[in-house]
């Protein structure tokens, strides 16, 4: 295939930018969305095709018929890959723009409260506006020339790879990636439309790439849960169905789909905004009772520190991963063993090693955030060798350790928060506290504040423990850390952005 050459692109200028509209490339990213549906749908009908087609014909003229059908439904496939890809592009392209059009605004309120204007050209004196509009143009510029890259990089006819090697289990998320990145484009695309089995789980192979596998694989994913599921499953399916519909939303950041099982409770890591392009990366572990079925909430609050960093630090792009990749304890009987928090640790500490891998250009900012008894996921995974930056915890019942210092990260990394009014700090005590305090409670004295010894060790949130404690909202509970317009998002916000609340 012959591509022609792309025009060179134009020069981001201050004129540009203010007449340039983000939603108007939200639009293109959504229509091309919609043409990946539409040819999905179309898809899906060739199965049952086939199928009639044999059973009612035979001869060599049926075999060249459904052999043709083969023909034109991998042809649908690569299309499907295809609109997915201009989707990624156009709709980190939109969010970029939207990042650089806030510092723009920023820069002519600024240099209006100076008493400066901005002239047409771009020029204003020195000053606060001057730097606030060079962050602008700057943001625009990188954007546009990755856009303009990645949407050059779309004309590929698939070719199987040379080589039958593909990663086993025992492949580190390093040797996935050099694995990936050492085969030619056109075997990527193949590998994605024939094996997406094979591509869809591996940490180490791009976001964006993985996105692509798992959502060629989602439908059939469903189907399986249709045919073989039962009455206990119906929940799981309202939980899958509200995970495809955010897949299609136009509102927020764009979604990838990262991975999905839906065996057991079901499991899903989602990202919202691609992290292997975002200067900082939040990834959000949430705790007891998560699944598939709760999948919605969760996603909600990961989404909400990212878009609060977005208005914070418009400067540089964030994204939040919900990361569900381990059996999240039920409900008490099983959240009072570390057990499930230690198999998952080491799912955990994988996939931040593949986020490393695979990021693109300098290192990201890597945040890790743990919510009750993902905090101890999040703990244990930090003490035994983790790739973050940063952790957070919030409503913790302990985290595997009795200092930050055991954490690995460097002091004053380390933070947490517990809401006055959140009860895991009197449900989660540790069996000594707990015998003190019924003796103090049968004494008829008041009970004791808040154990600085839980069950799963120290109180992160007590001064003792070593993390930077920030504060949250004393009436958030157990679940308002991520309210709007409180403090508690506005923290988290800043710490995922570098800063100290």
């Amino acid at each position: 295939m012959t591509v022609a050459a792309l025009p060179a692109p134009a020069r981001v200028t201050y004129a540009r930018l203010r007449a340039t509209d983000p939603a108007h490339w939200s639009a293109a990213a959504l229509a091309w969305r919609r043409w990946a549906a539409l040819a999905g749908v179309l898809c899906g009908e060739f199965g049952p095709l086939a199928g009639k087609l044999r059973a009612a014909w035979s001869g060599a003229a049926a075999d060249a018929a459904t052999a043709r059908l083969g023909v034109l439904r991998r042809r649908l496939v690569l299309f499907r890959l295809l609109c997915w890809r201009a989707d990624q592009v156009l709709s980190e392209f939109a969010a970029a723009l939207a990042r650089a059009r806030a510092l723009l605004d920023r820069a002519r309120v600024t240099a209006r409260a100076a008493g400066v204007a901005i002239d047409d050209s771009g020029s204003v004196p020195a000053g606060a506006a001057a730097t606030e509009l060079a962050a602008a143009l700057r943001v625009a510029a990188t954007a546009d020339g990755s856009a303009a890259a990645r949407l050059a990089g779309l004309a590929v006819v698939p070719a199987a790879p040379a080589t039958t090697f593909r990663p086993d289990c025992t492949a580190t998320p390093a040797q996935v990636r050099r694995w990936w990145a050492g085969l030619s484009p056109a075997e990527r695309m193949w590998l994605l439309g024939n094996e997406p089995t094979a591509v869809a789980g591996l940490d180490g192979v791009p976001v964006a790439d993985r996105d692509l596998a798992n959502r060629l694989l989602l439908a059939d994913r469903r189907d399986r849960l249709l045919r073989h599921g039962g009455e206990k499953d119906a929940d799981k399916l309202r939980g899958l169905d509200r995970l495809a519909s955010r897949l299609e939303d136009e509102r927020g950041s764009r979604a990838y789909l990262i991975g999905l099982d839906v065996s057991a409770d079901g499991r899903a890591v989602i990202a919202l905004g691609d992290p292997d392009h975002a200067a900082n990366v939040l990834t959000h572990v949430p705790g007891m009772t998560s699944d598939l079925a709760s999948l919605g909430g969760e996603l909600t609050r990961a989404e909400r520190v990212a878009a609060r960093a977005g208005e914070l630090g418009p400067d540089a792009g964030t994204s939040a991963v919900l990361w569900l990749d381990y059996d999240a304890p039920d409900f008490l009987h099983e959240a009072w063993s570390g057990r499930q928090a230690a198999t998952g640790a080491t799912g955990l500490q994988r996939f931040q090693d593949g986020l490393r891998a695979t990021h693109d250009g300098p290192a990201a900012r890597q945040t890790v955030l743990g919510h009750s008894y993902g905090s101890l996921v999040v703990g244990k995974a930090a003490a035994g060798g983790m790739d973050a930056d940063r952790v957070v915890f919030v409503g913790s019942p302990g985290v595997g350790v009795d200092s930050a210092a055991q954490l690995g990260l460097p002091a004053g990394q380390v933070f947490s928060s517990t809401s006055r009014s959140d009860p895991i700090q009197w449900l989660a005590v540790s069996p000594g506290t707990m015998v003190r305090d019924l003796a103090i409670g049968l004494t008829g004295t008041a009970l004791a504040g808040p154990a600085e010894d839980l069950w799963f060790g120290h109180n992160p949130s007590d001064p003792g423990f070593g993390a930077r404690v920030f504060a949250s909202q004393g009436d958030g509970g157990h679940l308002g850390y991520w309210e709007p317009g409180r403090p508690a998002l506005d923290a988290l916000a800043t710490i995922t952005l570098g800063g100290t609340p």
